[in-house]
């Protein structure tokens, strides 16, 4: 847990001192199960979530081809953000990860504005997921009488006990789920490149280039709605922090971190971008709509019996990861907040199975209160929280660079050394992935309707973060006082 602080030559009396060794109490009591093979699933299945699977549906139908540029300037923003949190990481495995970096590089204002933002996210990705579960689930006919309310209830009761258990178990289902995903997707992308290469007919309709051509070619409604598109693409990159927080529960972070964080890029350019070209080669953007997955409706419209179902379950499986994700990463970064004062104290509680229930449970609780939206707005659920998403995600790569910031302009003084795996291009990486998350933030402001609503919202959620920081304030002082 050593920060690394530089000590092997006395400092000249003009230099800074160096800062006392950090040690986070959050990272304590975990146990070290999760292997090399969990990580790389679980830095996959971060990359490739319900944003793809169902979000991609209704992307393509409002902004055609383009997306797909979307989806790549985008990833590559998200691999920024991944290689600075893995920087940091390398630097200090924590359970806590940038919350424990805020906390660090920032004080405990920091670590508190990073940790709810990231709750923020997750809570009302909960119910992304949960709803997203209860729509593919409608797709079979047994389940079409179901209230979507009812499914999304069973989804999270399902996931919450699984994660619940112990981190072995979530590592194991993790990989299980990205796996299922991976081959999903591979599957797709051969059988997409061969009805492309072969010209073979779908519902009718010849693929190929002159599918996007005779549509109206990249743009086919101009410029604006790929660029109004962007905040629900950066959703789907939303996980991709999520092996971060797992390096506190990984045996020998050094050796599995570096690869898993690389191979994300790849695996954005294949399953991501490469996914939406051959989307809009196989069919028209039009034939795509938001309440069906993408990949679901290509499968369907080929007339293959079982291979839509087949392919319906791979989405379902997708949101589930996605679920299971969230509720483990919550659980952890409420814990670290809790062990210094910032969060309830029954969300740093630990079972047996060394797993920080009370966190889970917190988050679980607001997935109830989304399968009361699934009540109310079946129809409009997805959308509301996919933006409510985007503002914690947002926030939390915000946090997350900046921690880089600090850390790098500590390294450039001396006070701390940085490991050889780093975030290239420092510090400008960091200035223009902070100004490209600005931008996505007036993008959701030009969007109007639900965008600009949530955007709205922004004075509202600081000013209850001001307001619980003045709640918390004496209890995280009192705690960093006898810590220090």
């Amino acid at each position: 847990m050593s920060d690394r602080t530089l000590a092997e030559a006395p400092a000249p009396p003009s230099a800074p001192a160096a800062p006392a060794r950090h040690v986070d109490a959050g990272d304590e009591g975990y146990s070290k199960d999760l292997k090399s093979r969990h990580i790389n699933m679980i830095a996959i299945g971060g990359a490739i979530g319900t944003g793809l699977f169902l979000g991609a549906g209704g992307r393509l139908a409002g902004a055609g081809p383009s997306l797909a540029i979307a989806y790549a300037v985008c990833g590559v923003f998200a691999f920024f953000v991944v290689r600075a949190l893995g920087e940091l990481v390398l630097y200090r495995p924590s359970s806590g990860a940038f919350v424990s970096y805020a906390r660090e590089f920032m004080g405990e204002k920091g670590a508190y504005t990073a940790g709810w933002l990231y709750f923020l996210n997750w809570s009302t990705t909960t119910v992304a997921d949960i709803t997203a579960a209860a729509t593919y689930a409608h797709f079979w006919s047994l389940f079409t009488d179901v209230p979507q309310w009812v499914l999304a209830f069973i989804a999270l009761a399902i996931v919450l006990t699984a994660n619940l258990i112990s981190v072995k178990y979530f590592g194991e289902m993790e990989f299980w789920f990205s796996l299922v995903k991976v081959a999903a997707l591979t599957v797709f992308l051969l059988v997409g490149i061969y009805l492309v290469a072969t010209s073979h007919p779908i519902d009718g309709h010849t693929p190929g280039l002159s599918t996007i051509t005779d549509s109206g070619g990249l743009f086919p409604v101009g410029m604006l709605p790929m660029l109004l598109v962007i905040q629900g693409v950066v959703f789907a990159y939303a996980s991709v922090e999520l092996c971060g927080v797992a390096a506190g529960e990984t045996e020998n972070p050094e050796k599995i971190m570096p690869k898993a964080i690389n191979s994300i890029m790849w695996r954005v350019g294949i399953f991501y971008v490469g996914s939406v070209v051959l989307l809009a080669l196989l069919l028209p953007y039009t034939a795509y709509s938001s309440g069906q997955s993408p990949f679901v409706t290509v499968f369907d419209k080929l007339g293959i019996p079982g291979a839509a179902g087949i392919m319906n379950l791979v989405v379902l499986t997708a949101a589930l990861s996605s679920l299971n994700s969230g509720l483990y990463s919550t659980g952890r970064i409420l814990r670290s907040m809790a062990m210094s004062g910032s969060a309830p104290k029954f969300t740093g509680v630990m079972n047996k199975g060394k797993v920080p229930y009370g966190g889970v449970l917190f988050t679980a609780a607001f997935g109830i209160a989304g399968v009361g939206l699934n009540y109310f707005m079946p129809a409009d659920a997805f959308e509301i929280v996919l933006n409510f998403a985007s503002l914690g995600i947002l926030g939390t790569w915000a946090m997350v660079m900046l921690c880089s910031l600090h850390f790098w302009r500590r390294a450039r003084q001396g006070l701390l050394e940085r490991p050889a795996y780093r975030l290239p291009w420092a510090p400008y990486t960091q200035l223009v992935t902070l100004v490209f998350l600005v931008t996505v933030l007036v993008l959701m402001w030009s969007d109007g309707g639900v965008g600009r609503t949530t955007v709205m919202c922004v004075p509202l959620i600081g000013a209850a973060l001001v307001g619980g920081w003045y709640l918390v304030r004496r209890r995280v002082a009192e705690i960093a006082a006898a810590r220090d």
